[in-house]
């Protein structure tokens, strides 16, 4: 049966002695989404999750429960005072977008601790110029960069002394670099510095990739506010689109009136139907992000075997979803793409190829066979083309799904 989906026999032989020699790695992250799938069954069964929080508003949305009770159970998960769940908020970057000038005036400082941001936010920012940039609006932005993979505390410490920094931005995923994933050890290291030097600095964290992968959220360790996107790990590949922003009460309320209007903020928005398909993406969420970390767990350790380099390698701590693997070579890499693409539910018959995409400096290959557009928690893979030709791989449905993507992708390679 493998080899008509056109797996070879000696992938095959390599996949089996690899997962008996994961069985414990694949028990920790089992015992870390358990630990999960309490949180949110207890946030659940806290505020009364009924079949009537199914039902959708439209026009204005006034009076949602289904929706006021989803951001209630967000901002448990998260231990927050308050969150914003809109299907409005169309991406990560878009929420993350629409923080960034809710809490920022002209005149004030922007920092970044953790380098450049991911690319889509360059043209937010005004790293590249751009008419609507925080930039144009006269926003200031500086930045420091990781030092060894961790965060240059001294220069961090210097900056918020000599500066009047209003808010601090932290990516925890890698983006499109090489560094590591940020940890939540070093995180709250880091946030308890900030607070300490300048008490009236916002920390905000992009947590995209990275909930669930651990028993604690970023808000639980200092965090004010915290950003990431349904079509990643919250969706549990089930939410068709939407965000979220979980954190302070007045924090949260600043987004809010920025996604809709001064007066309005979260009073309004239609949920349009979608109550039950978020709430059930986010019961699935722990299961599903499982599934994610073992599919990375194993292709990690498969491509090593095959003498490629990864990171983070089959037994490192993870802090989220991402696998990347250095290929060194332009081809190599677009044929692992085209193979994810090809054992994908949807679209298997398309050959992905680099091609000049909104929002990033070089072309980029993008394969997601995905019945979501976009939706990075199911399985797909996707990279600049730029040496050394890393290919960032990500999520998976099911873990049988997931191996079997990978399986067929080292095939053709």
């Amino acid at each position: 049966m493998y080899k008509q989906f056109g797996i070879k026999q000696e992938v095959i032989d390599l996949a089996k002695k690899v997962e008996t020699d994961l069985e414990p790695i694949f028990n920790e992250a089992e015992r870390i989404a358990e630990f999960n799938s309490l949180k949110v069954l207890t946030a659940f069964q806290k505020y009364n999750l009924s079949e009537i929080h199914f039902n959708g508003t439209t026009g204005y949305g006034y009076d949602d429960i289904g929706r006021d009770t989803i951001e209630k159970i967000f901002a448990d998960i998260f231990k927050t005072e308050d969150s914003l769940v809109r299907t409005q908020l169309i991406s990560g970057t878009h929420a993350l977008s629409t923080a960034l000038f809710a809490m920022l005036r002209p005149g004030e400082t922007l920092l970044s601790i953790s380098g450049k941001p991911y690319d889509t936010l360059d043209e937010v920012i005004g790293i590249k110029e751009n008419k609507s940039s925080l930039i144009s609006y006269g926003v200031k932005y500086e930045q420091i960069d990781l030092l060894n993979n961790d965060f240059d505390y001294n220069a961090i410490e210097r900056n918020l002394k000599e500066s009047d920094i209003k808010l601090i931005e932290i990516q925890r995923s890698r983006g499109y670099s090489t560094r590591e994933t940020i940890d939540l050890e070093k995180l709250e290291k880091v946030i308890k510095l900030i607070k300490s030097t300048s008490k009236n600095t916002v920390v905000m964290i992009d947590n995209c990739y990275c909930e669930f992968v651990d028993k604690k959220e970023p808000t639980e360790v200092g965090a004010d506010i915290v950003v990431g996107s349904l079509i990643k790990n919250l969706g549990g590949g089930i939410a068709p689109n939407g965000a979220y922003v979980a954190g302070k009460k007045d924090l949260i309320e600043l987004c809010a009136e920025r996604l809709t209007a001064p007066g309005l903020g979260k009073e309004v928005g239609a949920s349009l139907g979608i109550n039950k398909q978020i709430l059930q993406g986010l019961f699935f969420a722990p299961q599903v992000v499982l599934s994610s970390i073992k599919t990375a767990i194993f292709a990690s350790r498969m491509l090593e075997e095959l003498g490629y380099e990864v990171e983070p390698k089959y037994d490192d701590k993870r802090s989220d979803i991402v696998q990347t693997i250095k290929f060194g070579d332009k081809e190599k890499l677009i044929k692992f793409c085209q193979g994810i693409q090809s054992a994908s539910p949807v679209d298997s018959s398309s050959i992905p190829e680099p091609w000049d995409m909104p929002g990033y400096t070089d072309q980029v290959i993008m394969a997601a066979g995905t019945f979501t557009q976009g939706s990075s928690i199911e399985l797909s893979c996707d990279a600049p083309i730029r040496d050394p030709y890393i290919a960032f791989m990500q999520g998976g449905l099911t873990y049988e799904y997931g191996k079997l993507g990978v399986l067929k992708a080292i095939s053709m390679l």
